[in-house]
C-alpha cells in the first residue's frame, strides 16, 4: 500500500490544538492550496495597485468616479441576483469573534444576522483561526456548548428556528496567514485560508440546513477585489459541485476609494452580492490614510466628533443605500459601538440613547438593517427598523432618488466644523494602547471606555495621532500636536494602568508592548499601511 500523499501545505510554529484534524484535513488543505495556487498572484497584484494609487492621490489630493466604468453606472439594467430566504430580512445584525461563548450568544441573541468575524473582532492567532472555524462546524452541526469556568453558567443553542443566519467575515486581502506556508515557504493569504476552510467544511453543510455559505468582504478598495473575490467563489462552487449562485457577499464600504466604486463592486459581484455595509471606522481611517499628507483640509478632528451627520459622511451613507436599492441589494448601516453596563444604571441609559438614535436615523435614511455589538443593543435596534419597516421584509422599493452626491462631496472633511482637541490626542493614545495590548494577547473585541473597540478604532487612533503631528494642528490651549507630546502622554497612560489594574497584572501583561508598538506606529515617518502587520509579528 502507498503511503498518502503529502499535505500540499506545511503547518509551522503552530502548537497542536484540540480538534484541530477536524478542521485541517488533508483534502481541506488541498482546497486552501489550489485556491492559494490560483489566486494569490492576482492578489498580490491588486496590492501593488493599491499602492500606486496611493500615490496618486498624495500627487492630486482629490478622487473622482472612474470614467473608464461609467457605461456601468448608465446601465440602468442590471439588478444583483435577488436575495436567498435567509438573508431577505437582515434589520438586525449582531457581530463579534467566533469564541465558543460569543457563537452561542450571538446565534441565540435574536438578530436575523450574526458576522462571524475573523477578522477586525478578532486577533488572528493560530487558535482564533482554527478553533473559530471548528466553533461554526459545531454549531451547526448542534453540538456545541459553554460553560464559564468563573461563573459555572452554561450556554446552550436555542432551537434552530430561533437561531441568526450567520454572515462570515474573513480576513482583508492584505493579511497573510503565516502559520500555513507552500512548498516554497510562502504563507498563504488569510482571506483565502478562512474562506477556503468555511466553505470546503460548511458549504454543503448550510445548504442542507436551508442556508448557505454567506459572507462579508472587508478592506476591499476597487470593483477588480470584487472581481477577483467573485472569481474565488465562481471556482470554488464549480470544485466542490455547489451550484453556481449560492454564495452570497456583502461588501463593506470602508475604504474611501471603495466609495467611488460602489455600483461597480456590487456590478462584478452581482451573481453573487447581496448588500453594501457602510463601516465607519474603518472608513475614517481610510480618509486619513490616504489623504496624510493632503494638509489642513483633511485633518479629522477627534474621532467621537464626527458623527454620521457630518455632511461628507451624510454624502457616504446617502449614496450607499441610493446605490443598493437602485440595483436590488441591501443597504446594511453601522456599527454603534456603544455597549451597555449591567451594573452601571447611567451608562447603560446612555448606551440605550445613543444606540437608539443611531438606528432611528439609519432606518430613516432607508437602510435594510444595521449593526449592535452587544446582544442587549438588539431589541434597542430591532424596534427603531420595527418601526420603518412593520411586516415589510426590508425596504429596497424606497430607491432614494432624491439623492445626489458630487465626487468632492465624499472627501468634504472640511464640511464639518469641529477640531482636534487634546484631550482627543490622550483618548487616542489611551485607546490605543489598551487595545493594542488587548490584541497582542488574542483579543479582537474591547471593551474600552463603555465602547465596543476593535482593529478599525485602533486604526483610526493611531492615524490621527501620525496625521496631527504631521500636519502640525495645534490645540485649543496652543499646545501643538508632537511626537514628545505623545510620549509624554503615553508614559503617563502606562503609569496610570499600571496603578490602575496593580504591579502583578501590569506585569503579567503586555501593556509595555503595547506602548511601544502604538508609538512605532503613530511617530514613525513612513506610515504603516495597516496596524496590524507589525502587530501580527509580535501575535504570539
Amino acid at each position: 500500500m502507498s503511503a498518502p500523499a503529502p499535505s500540499p501545505l506545511a503547518i509551522v510554529d503552530a502548537e497542536p490544538l484540540p480538534r484541530q484534524e477536524e478542521v485541517l484535513t488533508p483534502a481541506a488543505l488541498a482546497f486552501v492550496a489550489e485556491l492559494h495556487r490560483r489566486f494569490t498572484p492576482r492578489r498580490d497584484e491588486l496590492l501593488a495597485r493599491r499602492a500606486e494609487r496611493r500615490v496618486e492621490i498624495a500627487r492630486t489630493s482629490t478622487l473622482d468616479f472612474l470614467p473608464e466604468t461609467a457605461a456601468i453606472r448608465a446601465d440602468d439594467s442590471w439588478k444583483v441576483a435577488p436575495a436567498p430566504a435567509a438573508l431577505t430580512d437582515r434589520r438586525v445584525e449582531i457581530t463579534g469573534p467566533t469564541d465558543r461563548k460569543m457563537t452561542i450568544n450571538a446565534l441565540n441573541s435574536g438578530a436575523r444576522v450574526w458576522l462571524a468575524d475573523f477578522e477586525d473582532a478578532s486577533a488572528p492567532t493560530w487558535e482564533n483561526v482554527i478553533l473559530g472555524q471548528r466553533n461554526l462546524t459545531d454549531a451547526y452541526e448542534r453540538r456545541i456548548d459553554f460553560t464559564d469556568e468563573r461563573t459555572g453558567k452554561s450556554y446552550a443553542l436555542k432551537d434552530a428556528a430561533e437561531l441568526a443566519t450567520v454572515v462570515m467575515r474573513p480576513r482583508g486581502w492584505h493579511l497573510d496567514e503565516r502559520h500555513l506556508t507552500d512548498e516554497a515557504g510562502r504563507p498563504v493569504p488569510g482571506a483565502l485560508v478562512d474562506f477556503g476552510l468555511y466553505f470546503f467544511h460548511n458549504a454543503q453543510r448550510l445548504l442542507d440546513l436551508g442556508k448557505g455559505p454567506y459572507f462579508y468582504l472587508p478592506k476591499t478598495e476597487s470593483h477588480l477585489e470584487a472581481r477577483l473575490w467573485n472569481d474565488v467563489f465562481v471556482f470554488a462552487q464549480d470544485h466542490l459541485g455547489i451550484p453556481q449562485g449560492t454564495v452570497r457577499a456583502t461588501v463593506l464600504i470602508e475604504t474611501i476609494t471603495a466609495a467611488y466604486e460602489m455600483e461597480e463592486i456590487l456590478y462584478e459581484l452581482r451573481d453573487h452580492a447581496s448588500g453594501l455595509n457602510a463601516g465607519r471606522w474603518d472608513y475614517l481611517f481610510s480618509i486619513v490614510k490616504n489623504f496624510r499628507d493632503g494638509g489642513r483640509k483633511f485633518v479629522l478632528p477627534d474621532r467621537n466628533a464626527v458623527t454620521m451627520t457630518a455632511p461628507f459622511m451624510r454624502a457616504y451613507t446617502e449614496l450607499l443605500v441610493r446605490t443598493c436599492h437602485k440595483r436590488g441589494a441591501h443597504a446594511i448601516g453601522g456599527m454603534a459601538a456603544f455597549i451597555p453596563s449591567r451594573r452601571d444604571a447611567e451608562v447603560n441609559k446612555v448606551a440605550f440613547e445613543k444606540v437608539r438614535a443611531d438606528k432611528d436615523r439609519e432606518a430613516g435614511d432607508g437602510f435594510d438593517g444595521s449593526w449592535v455589538a452587544h446582544p442587549d443593543l438588539v431589541p434597542i435596534a430591532m424596534e427603531s427598523f420595527d418601526k420603518v419597516l412593520g411586516d415589510r421584509p426590508n425596504q429596497k422599493d424606497r430607491l432614494r432618488e432624491d439623492v445626489s452626491v458630487a465626487a468632492g462631496e465624499l472627501i468634504a472633511v472640511d464640511s464639518l466644523a469641529a477640531s482636534p482637541t487634546y484631550d482627543g490626542l490622550v483618548n487616542a493614545v489611551q485607546v490605543g494602547i489598551r487595545y493594542i495590548e488587548a490584541w497582542l494577547r488574542g483579543l479582537g473585541a474591547v471593551a474600552i471606555f463603555n465602547l465596543m473597540e476593535d482593529a478599525a478604532t485602533a486604526e483610526i487612533s493611531r492615524s490621527q495621532i501620525w496625521q496631527w503631528i504631521n500636519a502640525g494642528v495645534v490645540f485649543e490651549d496652543g499646545r501643538p500636536a508632537t511626537a514628545d507630546l505623545t510620549r509624554e502622554i503615553a508614559a503617563a497612560e502606562l503609569d496610570a494602568i499600571r496603578t490602575e489594574i496593580g504591579a502583578d497584572a501590569f506585569a503579567a501583561g503586555k501593556w509595555q508592548e503595547a506602548h511601544d508598538l502604538l508609538l512605532q506606529v503613530s511617530l514613525d515617518e513612513d506610515y504603516a499601511d495597516f496596524l496590524t502587520l507589525p502587530a501580527y509579528e509580535r501575535l504570539r
